[in-house]
């Protein structure tokens, strides 16, 4: 959540293009500590029914797009349940536990896209090889997704659901009460090629803004935009960890720090209930928006902001976001979990599921059906979200992914750029921030 999607190489060249930045997805229907319990063989209510428990975070929209209940019709002897954690920094760290301890898990568990290739490198032998499962074939999936999700040995832990081109989602009525274009095409002209051209944009926004509103959502969603379209950021090709001597992560880290400081972005950190209620009460004008973001807009805006947003190109091709699904061994239900696991990733399931929450498939078959060529969002009217993401994922790097993505990533945000909003500089924002990764990286 992302959610999360990518698009079409070629069909599927189009898509391959694109990689996977890992941040927090979306926020989800439960609360932040997630639930320990393990899954369940039986629903408990006489039936006799087998329960798969999935543990996810954010907003995946299985439910949502009614998949869960498509599935139980199809199986008439299976009950899903999930369990979802709003923030990935707070359920990646109880998965790495129950995956350690083989207790605690769920029948399906969810990866974000920023810990596959920790949980490749470290957990592999805890999960099943998903490439035997019923139905799955390499070839539906991008390559470099399906790869991001192997293991050295060639065992597929990971099935891709989503991949997340990024877009600049914005409301034009809100533009428009600032003296800005509201054309999606004259928009994408202006700020093209250059992020510093949308911080521009976001200068003349303030200087007529409507009362109470900033230009964008927060610095966090900004960054991750920003670094979203860099092949090499905090790992180079040889794994080793170069965030502190690469020279785009500082200066997007910087760029950003000053539009928080400059009063461009909200105060809030993303899928936090603070944000949350800046998307309900339309508090700001523009939000760098993967597909899976369109579902969280969804979720947290009151009824009167549907048809007021619009989607416009970015400045650069990046990528946000994207996870994969796994099953422990351990589970209860290891076989049914497969093959659900299975089902819920397959080209037609993830062209639902972009139909009605947004999630751009990483299977490019899915790219050609009508619910990703014509598709249109509640929240965005008449915009072409589907060209419109298909288009930007044919530019976007293949980013480097390294183990503890999302862990540098966060920390830039939540112990970097919310300095910022919070008095201290720029560059003390960057020092702490540095500092906690580092510490971070040496436990």
């Amino acid at each position: 959540m992302r959610a999360r999607t990518r698009s079409a190489r070629n069909r599927a060249v189009v898509l391959a293009a694109v990689a996977s930045l890992g941040a927090g997805l979306l926020a989800g229907c439960a609360d932040d500590g997630g639930n320990d319990g393990s899954g369940g063989s039986s629903d408990g209510d006489g039936k006799g029914k087998t329960t798969i428990t999935m543990g996810l975070f954010g907003t995946f929209g299985f439910k949502e797009a009614g998949l869960f209940s498509e599935y139980e019709k199809l199986n008439p002897g299976i009950k899903i349940e999930e369990n979802v954690t709003q923030r990935n920094e707070n359920y990646y760290p109880a998965l790495v536990n129950h995956l350690t301890t083989g207790a605690g898990l769920m029948d399906i568990q969810a990866v974000e896209v920023g810990n596959i290739a920790e949980v490749v490198a470290t957990q592999g032998d805890k999960l099943e090889d998903l490439s035997k499962a019923p139905g799955v074939k390499s070839s539906d999936w991008l390559d470099w997704k399906w790869q991001q999700g192997t293991t050295k040995d060639g065992k597929t832990i990971g099935l891709g659901t989503d991949v997340g081109p990024v877009a600049i989602c914005y409301r034009k009525d809100l533009f428009k009460a600032a003296g800005l274009p509201t054309d999606r095409d004259e928009l994408a002209k202006r700020w093209g090629g250059d992020w510093k051209k949308l911080i521009e944009v976001g200068k003349d926004y303030q200087k007529n803004a409507p009362k109470g509103t900033t230009f964008m959502d927060s610095p966090g969603g900004l960054m991750s935009a920003i670094l979203g379209s860099e092949k090499v950021r905090f790992y180079d090709e040889s794994g080793k960890v170069i965030y502190k001597t690469n020279p785009v992560v500082k200066q997007s880290f910087m760029m950003t720090a000053q539009a928080a400081e400059d009063g461009l972005v909200g105060a809030q950190t993303q899928f936090q209930p603070d944000w949350n209620t800046t998307v309900a009460n339309s508090k700001f004008a523009a939000i760098a928006c993967p597909p899976w973001m369109l579902g969280t807009l969804k979720e947290h805006s009151k009824p009167e902001a549907k048809g007021k947003w619009d989607v416009a190109v970015a400045p650069k091709s990046g990528n946000w976001g994207g996870a994969f699904l796994s099953v422990p061994k351990s589970g209860k239900n290891v076989k049914e979990a497969a093959k659900l696991a299975a089902w819920l990733t397959a080209p037609k399931q993830q062209a639902k599921l972009f139909e009605v929450q947004g999630g751009l498939p990483s299977t490019p078959a899915a790219y050609t059906m009508p619910e990703v060529l014509n598709a249109k969002n509640e929240m965005t009217g008449d915009a072409p979200i589907g060209k419109i993401f298909a288009e930007a994922a044919k530019t976007t790097p293949v980013q480097i992914i390294g183990p503890k993505d999302q862990v540098i990533g966060s920390s830039l945000n939540d112990n970097g750029l919310v300095l910022v909003t919070k008095g201290k500089s720029p560059a003390e924002a960057w020092d702490t921030a540095v500092k906690t990764i580092d510490n971070n990286l040496e436990k």
